[in-house]
């Protein structure tokens, strides 16, 4: 099969691995024919912002960019004036690393990298150049010089030579996606959902990975606007779609085997909807039709409905969503593929206010991360300061570098660890390189051969997902380290205690990190689930009816983080995540209130009177099973709203009651007295 792809994309690794080779070395030349004093920075930037998609490629280039700019400034202004107290310079340089590392973190996007960047390039800067103060502002220009040669060759080699634009990586993973979706939906429709829940997630889980991807579009000159604007489309529809299949599941085991049995026209809808979803010619008018037959099978909720009656007309308005969101999928699938445009696609699905860019954000978190790189940074400081050793800038510079680069992280020690181990390994390379293979070339051309097997290395691991930060802490440390110049002046006693200062600083980041941020994953799991049912109280509290986009922004932000914690979450709480719950209980309660609205007082006050204790109850709750208390008050609310013959409103109002009580209680007794459908029969 992989016979069939292309030759550049069977060997996109390879190619990759070769551009940015020669994207280096294109920066290695040019800095050297300049003068600039530390070329090797132009070769290891090229390490640090090239990605495999050229669109992700530019957005790390103007990212990095402003980074190294603000930071030099910064440098600029701090140094020269706190030289003479290095004491106060070190707390500076501390106080702005973990200021600029906080905003990173509470940004949570793309641009991040920005905020992070503007505050360990003060380290990098500041530190070496505290023997040297005078030259601060030569030693931040060359900086900015250097970095910003290192990007604009790494921008121009990606997007030039066998580009890989963003837009195909998007549709190649929407493909995929779309018929994930497809076989999960026939999944359900035929009674085996119940055990999908885990692949519901990594549905959603994948959406919101190619939701990250569009990001970088904006940057990607490869990728059409049209396939921009169908991504946007596609957004709140891919977000929702697990949220729904997992409420047609929740109905269908609710309504359990008998559905089949005993509504065999319900039977045959699941039937056609099945045949339709694997029918790829996508045309509308089957999707209008099928529309129609979902509409005729419905029951009439009113006074005296049963709780089957009430379930099958819930089940019926989630088919016809899916049916909306499925057809709005395949009609916008080709203008992402193809670059058509998509404002002439007449959407089914209404997402109302769409789905707001609400990402999780966790304060506390991000303040002990911070208050981590101060403390790693500070250690090393005194360290350095007090043994008064030469080369010791080093220790507090890779100190801040990797406290700040693995911060998002559960465990940040991990990752610096990891990155340790591979800069140790880069060490033993380039003191290969500098005292055995360097020293007899004279030529350029000589020096590029003797590299490129290394280099090419790296940058092929860097390719390879799973190898991706390996490949990264090679090349970047190997260049780095190398301090290639435009003649050979290696020094071994001066390497030696470079990267003797190299390793402690990644060490002193590993201790304090372990000390002052090592929670794991299933800490932050339990903050972000108590964190959902907090947002859960406040959707309760409120009586408003225009939050629904943030709202749901804010709770997919929360699940994809759980999403990605799942084996760390104890059992007792995972069924909170593995059935979308929080997210279904959070829509019915925005849906119920808007519903409520145009009721009677009688149905009014029993439901405000339940959604006040579930408010009380979600502030409180953390994890394991509700209140049992609470299904009474649903009952009550439920039962209420079912002898309100007059309400307009009376059957969403209704549904949302049931996909709370389902979402919280799945595993109670059916509603009520009636356990089969009272009065007429879907048949």
């Amino acid at each position: 099969m992989t016979q069939d792809r292309p030759f550049l994309v069977r060997h996109a690794d390879l190619i990759f691995a070769l551009k940015t080779f020669g994207a280096a070395m294109l920066a290695l030349v040019i800095a050297l024919w300049l003068n600039l004093p530390r070329p090797y920075w132009a070769m290891a930037s090229v390490y640090i912002t090239s990605q495999p998609l050229a669109g992700a490629t530019s957005s790390k280039a103007v990212y990095r960019l402003i980074g190294t700019f603000v930071g030099a400034a910064v440098s600029v202004l701090m140094v020269p004036n706190l030289v003479n107290a290095p004491e106060l310079l070190c707390l500076a340089v501390a106080a702005w690393v973990s200021l600029c590392l906080y905003f990173s973190l509470m940004d949570g996007t793309p641009r991040s990298y920005a905020f992070m960047l503007s505050g360990y390039t003060v380290a990098i800067i500041g530190f070496p150049a505290v023997s040297d103060p005078g030259n601060i502002f030569d030693a931040a220009a060359a900086r900015v010089q250097e970095i910003s040669l290192g990007i604009i060759c790494a921008s121009l080699i990606s997007s030039t030579f066998f580009p890989r634009g963003i837009g195909a990586a998007a549709s190649e993973r929407l493909g995929y996606w779309l018929a994930t979706a497809r076989e999960l939906s026939r999944e359900a429709l035929a009674g085996a959902g119940t055990s999908r829940e885990q692949r519901l997630q990594q549905l959603l889980r994948e959406a919101v990975e190619l939701e990250t991807l569009q990001v970088h579009l904006a940057y990607d000159r490869l990728t059409d606007v049209n396939t921009a604007q169908a991504l946007r489309m596609l957004r709140p529809h891919m977000l929702l779609l697990p949220a729904i299949l997992a409420s047609i599941n929740d109905r269908i085991t609710a309504l359990g085997p008998r559905l089949r049995t005993d509504y065999p026209g319900l039977a045959r809808l699941f039937d056609e909807i099945s045949a339709w979803i694997v029918d790829d010619r996508g045309a509308p008018q089957a999707a209008r039709e099928l529309q129609e037959k979902i509409e005729a099978q419905r029951p009439r909720l009113g006074t005296g409905s049963g709780w089957d009656q009430i379930l099958i007309t819930s089940l019926l308005i989630r088919l016809q969503e899916l049916v909306d969101l499925l057809q709005d999928c395949r009609a916008l699938g080709p203008a992402v593929a193809q670059g058509t445009n998509p404002s002439r696609v007449g959407l089914q699905f209404n997402p109302e206010s769409g789905v707001a860019e609400t990402r999780y954000r966790d304060r506390t978190l991000a303040m002990w991360s911070a208050a981590g790189a101060a403390a790693a940074i500070l250690l090393c400081c005194a360290f350095w300061i007090g043994t008064g050793w030469p080369d010791g800038a080093s220790a507090p510079m890779m100190a801040a570098v990797g406290s700040s680069i693995f911060a998002s992280q559960d465990d940040p020690t991990v990752g610096i660890r990891r990155f340790g181990v591979w800069a140790a390994v880069a060490i033993i390379i380039v003191a290969v390189y500098l005292f055995a293979l360097l020293p007899p070339i004279s030529t350029l051309e000589a020096l590029i051969a003797v590299l490129a097997p290394a280099f090419i290395l790296f940058g092929y691991l860097m390719a390879r997902p799973a190898t991706t930060s390996i490949g990264t802490s090679l090349g970047v440390n190997a260049a780095t380290l190398m301090a290639l110049q435009s003649a050979y002046a290696a020094d071994f006693v001066a390497f030696a205690n470079s990267s003797i200062a190299f390793i402690i600083g990644i060490v002193a980041a590993i201790v304090v990190t372990r000390t002052a941020r090592s929670v794991g994953a299933e800490w932050i799991a339990h903050r972000v689930l108590r964190a959902g049912w907090v947002s859960l109280a406040v959707a309760a509290e409120h009586r408003g009816r225009r939050d629904r986009a943030s709202f749901l922004g804010a709770m997919l932000g929360r699940l994809d983080q759980l999403v990605q914690r799942l084996a760390a979450i104890p059992e007792i709480a995972r069924r909170d995540v593995d059935n979308l719950s929080q997210l279904r209980v959070g829509l019915n309660i925005i849906d119920l209130r808007r519903a409520r609205h145009h009721l009677s007082p009688t149905s009014l006050h029993a439901i405000d009177r339940m959604l006040d204790r579930l408010a009380t109850a979600f502030r409180s709750h953390s994890e394991g099973p509700m209140p049992r208390s609470l299904l009474s008050d649903i009952d009550a609310a439920l039962a209420a709203t079912v002898d309100d013959p007059g309400a307009a409103a009376n059957e969403d109002a209704l549904l949302g009651l049931v996909g709370i009580r389902r979402g919280l209680f799945p595993d109670s007794p059916a509603y009520g007295t009636h356990s089969s459908l009272s009065g007429q029969r879907v048949a």
